[in-house]
């Protein structure tokens, strides 16, 4: 296939996830009020001083209800979203590759949801610590466009960080890497990790840093074993 050929099929694949996302964004927007509820509300339940959540500008309430949609529409639609990933890159794999597209989209989509239902779960706590620094003096307002922000970018690193053993696998099975180079280079990936971690984190307090680092550290472990089971499978 011709670069061009490549470019065309680039856009097409881009045309055809952004559709999807519009397509699933639209229910959202609709029941926008319950989402919002689920989504903002509850990771405040455990903060002692329960933060009161405010707008300071007359479009800041249409904004969050476009910001709620797309993200409601970006999720529902992940799986159509990878599987176009995965379509886009098959040409360029042999054909034992091409039978893992199908699991690697399905184990793509549970990675991702599962790093964002860890994240939603432990955000409570996280909120918790975040706003008993100044409990008792200062009383805490959230803007709702920086507050809803801090929830996706939080929500967005871990589903993101749990595609690890996804990646590892399909790039064992390419033969790109294996797990004598992800344990060579282990102390190198922690350091990566928690410098990650400090940019994603609204703080640069070790322990909010950690409440991301150390899943993501658990993770490339277990990648390691992954990679480990897949050269061999290959080997055999």
């Amino acid at each position: 296939m011709s670069l061009i050929a490549h470019i065309e099929e680039l856009r097409w694949t881009l045309i055809r996830c952004v559709c999807a996302v519009i397509i699933c964004a639209i229910p959202a927007g609709i029941f926008w009020r319950r989402i919002f509820e689920f989504i903002a509300v509850w990771p405040l339940h455990l903060s002692e001083t329960a933060p009161r959540i405010i707008y300071t500008a007359p479009a800041e309430a249409v904004i969050l209800i476009f910001k709620i949609a797309i993200t409601c529409g970006l999720l529902i639609a992940s799986p159509f979203i990878f599987f176009q990933i995965w379509r886009f890159v098959a040409p360029g794999l042999y054909k034992k590759e091409k039978s893992v597209i199908v699991p690697v989209v399905i184990a793509s989509t549970f990675c991702f949801l599962s790093g964002i239902v860890f994240c939603y779960y432990l955000l409570p706590i996280f909120l918790k610590f975040l706003t008993g620094f100044a409990a008792g003096h200062i009383d805490p307002f959230f803007r709702i466009n920086e507050y809803f922000g801090f929830l996706i970018k939080m929500c967005l690193a871990f589903g993101l960080a749990f595609e690890l053993p996804v990646i590892t696998f399909v790039l064992s099975k390419m033969g790109v890497i294996d797990h004598r180079f992800m344990i060579r280079y282990f102390r190198y990936a922690i350091v990566l990790i928690f410098i990650a971690a400090a940019i994603v984190t609204p703080t640069i307090d070790m322990i909010s840093q950690s409440l991301l680092a150390v899943p993501i550290i658990a993770l490339y472990a277990l990648s390691i074993i992954i990679a480990y089971f897949t050269s061999q499978k290959e080997k055999g």
